[in-house]
């Protein structure tokens, strides 16, 4: 695995993942958030992604779009031109910002002067149910990020993913291994879910991401991970305590919102 000791399937320096771009200290899912954390030394992209009513993938966490718009209603029963006449970035930084859809955000990925994975979340319950990951399939294959080597992409073959999809729906997950086998995939939790049933081996999944508060409960979850075979990404990790745990524990990707601060600490800065 990059980055790792062979020998022992344990990296040694795990990736910075900035959790909605760069987000402490720009809007959420905006650009400038996102272009922030490229700059910052990122090594990926974290973004949440919903189904507008006319079928457009946007980068948007909630439901609504009360708390990061000046805009009103369920991102469901709006229009991407609904979506587009509202103003995403002045509740923050006083700045005015676009949603953003998400093959706006792909390019921007792909056209980084230094390779940048990008992390996908698809949110449920919703109404367009697996609609969501049959649109978000496309969008990769139709960027060229969704399709590679033939075959099942392991646990090592993830640094070298140009995308990973993520989520809390063991069903998300489960279609877009069986329709995307070669996209990593990562199913979201807590530690005890996700160690216990055989949740993640259900559902087909490469890795699995505890909380930073679960992890701290049971820091046992990184090593049975990794002796199953699967990756760790773990969120939303804002602590130089909570960094130092991950590291420690060998976690493979730690999701913040301030990427620049994260790099400092793994160089100590």
């Amino acid at each position: 695995m990059g980055d790792g000791d062979v020998t022992s399937g344990r990296r040694a320096v795990p990736r910075v993942v900035a959790h909605r771009g760069a987000s402490a200290d720009h809007p959420e899912h905006t650009m400038a958030a996102f272009t922030a954390a490229i700059a910052e030394g990122a090594d990926a992209i974290e973004c949440d992604v919903r189904l507008t009513k006319d079928q457009h993938l946007v980068c948007l966490h909630d439901r609504t779009v009360e708390r990061t718009s000046d805009g009103v209603g369920a991102v469901s029963e709006l229009d991407l031109a609904d979506l587009s006449a509202m103003d995403f970035g002045s509740w923050k930084a006083g700045v005015p910002a676009s949603v953003v859809v998400l093959d706006e955000l792909i390019e921007l990925v792909r056209g980084a002067a230094r390779p940048v994975q990008l992390f996908i979340e698809t949110k449920h319950p919703v109404r367009f149910g697996a609609l969501v990951e049959q649109k978000l399939v496309a969008a990769l294959h139709r960027h060229g990020v969704g399709r590679g080597p033939q075959g099942i992409a392991s646990a090592n073959s993830v640094d070298d993913a140009p995308v990973v999809v993520i989520s809390f729906s063991g069903s998300a997950v489960w279609r877009v291994g069986r329709n995307a086998p070669q996209v990593p995939t990562v199913l979201l939790g807590e530690a005890s879910h996700l160690l216990g049933g055989g949740a993640a081996t259900a559902v087909r999944a490469r890795g699995i991401g505890p909380s930073v508060a679960s992890l701290r409960e049971r820091p046992d979850t990184v090593a049975r991970a990794r002796q199953a075979g699967r990756f760790t990404y773990c969120w939303t990790v804002d602590s130089e305590a909570d960094f130092a745990l991950c590291c420690g524990l060998g976690v493979d990707y730690i999701a913040t919102n301030h990427p620049a601060r994260a790099r400092a600490w793994l160089t100590g800065a």
